[in-house]
């Protein structure tokens, strides 16, 4: 069979940088192809060069599609023969309609004139094809993260799509929404349309790929063939961090000592829609040195709850109480919830944990000028040797903590805003979806961070959609639902199918 698409030798560098080294990589008619590597293999790199991001000059190498040598030089070339990126942030305007957003550039037109009846008639017939309902006039703004993200396929339907590329696009969906997703690329490759997937989630490209190919520090290791059997979760970790990870979750003995942060009676109301509880009645308690994980189903309001206790982030008319060591403290606010030892990693790191303009250092210092500053100026050498020693504590790969953190790869990210709270030298951690997007190599490093954390006596609470890391690296777990915690389990009696009956029975509870 002819490859729809061949890359042959793929160099790229930032100057002093090489992000592309001689990389290879195929792609069949009507194939799924997964690229897997660790954060700053080199995967968005590569598609970046193919969908014309970086234009033909920038990189050696060559492009072949469709049997012909291409040389695009902007993302509307390669747009043209039918390669359609949608990148993990989407690119959709959420206050225009759907309609809108997929014929933004290139709706039907009568005599000049934009066809608004061709444009809905195309979009029902577009969302029936990613299996929407929603009227084509419905505003983007009103869908969940799932839906969008068909929306973003049905804008790739509408531009004749040939070849798409997905990067990370389930990263954040819940199980449903990512499962429909993944039978709507199956249900492309039954009409001829091939597929590039990167993804972290191993067992959802086992699930659909045909074949796939790891990158590691820019250069391809290895294409395989996912029909021949021999395909391995364990060879393709090996294969991604050139070492063999025992378990995907270090080993930890927990030293617990007494609690040392709870609270009692919490209630939050939706911000937007008075009496509209999203918490209900909540008490929670963490202990020193002790891990706690909650588990629950997309808006079951884990995250709501978080950052309410955080300075009151979300929500209003809060009701409740919360102690630290035994003494009642005030959480009204976030400098407030910060002074008395609380810190909050959130889960969207791009939005609300970095300032991706700025570098590393400044990010670093951001949550405790303080502690860089005398007589309230910030003493730059200071700043500079704090950054300096968190680059090494968290092996922060950059080429310097003057490197712009837009610009680091999403787990070398998720480091630097770890870096800013333990900065603050917080008493209780609030992680939320901190492995989200990471690779399998990072993420190790991360539940090691963790496990120091609660080594050194601090309370450590993380918040995680994905049940095996919960059950991996946690030493209770307590599970919401509704806004209600409906099960507690120490880890030697939690599993999967008990917090899943938790969730679904609304009470299973053991002490």
């Amino acid at each position: 069979m002819n490859n729809l698409l061949e890359m042959r030798g793929i160099r790229k560098r930032f100057g002093s940088v090489t992000a592309l080294s001689n990389v290879d990589l195929s792609v069949r008619p009507g194939e799924i192809h997964a690229v897997v590597g660790e954060n700053g293999a080199g995967k968005s790199t590569l598609m970046k060069v193919l969908s014309g991001v970086y234009p033909h000059g920038s990189y050696e190498g060559t492009i072949t599609y469709d049997g012909q040598e291409r040389h695009f030089r902007d993302i509307n070339d390669s747009e043209a023969l039918g390669i359609i990126i949608i990148h993990q942030e989407l690119a959709l305007i959420p206050l225009m309609s759907i309609a809108e957003n997929i014929f933004l550039a290139n709706a039907p037109r009568r005599f000049g004139v934009i066809d608004r009846g061709a444009v809905y008639a195309r979009t029902r017939e577009l969302l029936r094809k990613v299996g929407l309902s929603e009227l084509p006039d419905t505003l983007v703004t009103d869908l969940g993260v799932g839906k969008q993200q068909m929306v973003e396929i049905a804008k790739a339907l509408a531009k004749e799509v040939r070849l798409l590329i997905l990067d990370e696009p389930t990263a954040s969906l819940n199980e449903r929404d990512s499962q429909a997703l993944l039978d709507l690329l199956k249900e492309f490759r039954s009409q001829g349309i091939a597929s590039i997937l990167i993804s972290h989630k191993l067992n959802e490209i086992k699930q659909v790929a045909d074949r796939i190919t790891v990158l590691r520090d820019g250069r391809t290791i290895e294409t395989m063939d996912c029909h021949d059997g021999r395909v391995e979760e364990d060879d393709i970790i090996r294969k991604m961090v050139d070492r063999d990870l025992d378990s995907r979750y270090p080993t930890h003995v927990p030293q617990i000592g007494e609690t040392i942060f709870r609270v009692e009676d919490w209630s939050v109301e939706h911000p937007l829609h008075p009496g509209r509880k999203m918490v209900r009645n909540v008490n929670f308690h963490v202990r020193r040195g002790e891990i706690v994980g909650i588990a629950g189903l997309m808006g079951a309001g884990r995250t709501e709850f978080a950052m309410s206790i955080f300075g009151r982030s979300y929500g209003r008319n809060i009701t409740g109480r919360a102690y630290l060591d035994g003494r009642e403290v005030d959480l009204s606010t976030v400098g407030r919830a910060i002074d008395v030892g609380l810190a909050y990693v959130t889960e969207d790191r791009k939005h609300l944990g970095l300032l991706l303009g700025e570098d590393i250092r400044k990010n670093v210092s951001l949550a405790n000028l303080e502690g860089i500053s005398s007589a309230k100026v910030i003493d730059d050498l200071r700043e500079l040797q704090v950054a300096e020693g968190y680059r090494g504590q968290m092996r922060i790969r950059c080429s310097n903590v003057y490197q712009e953190s837009g610009k680091l790869s999403g787990g070398n990210q998720q480091k630097v805003v770890l870096s800013k709270w333990l900065f603050s030298d917080p008493e209780v951690l609030i992680l939320d979806e901190p492995t989200r997007g990471i690779d399998v190599g990072a993420k190790y490093e991360i539940y090691q961070i963790i496990q120091a954390l609660a080594d050194s006596g601090k309370g450590v609470v993380v918040i995680s959609s994905e049940m095996p890391e919960l059950l991996g690296i946690c030493d209770r777990i307590c599970v919401m639902n509704e806004g209600s915690f409906v099960g507690e389990f120490p880890i030697a009696e939690a599993s999967q199918e008990r917090i899943m009956r938790s969730i679904m029975n609304k009470g299973e509870r053991v002490q």
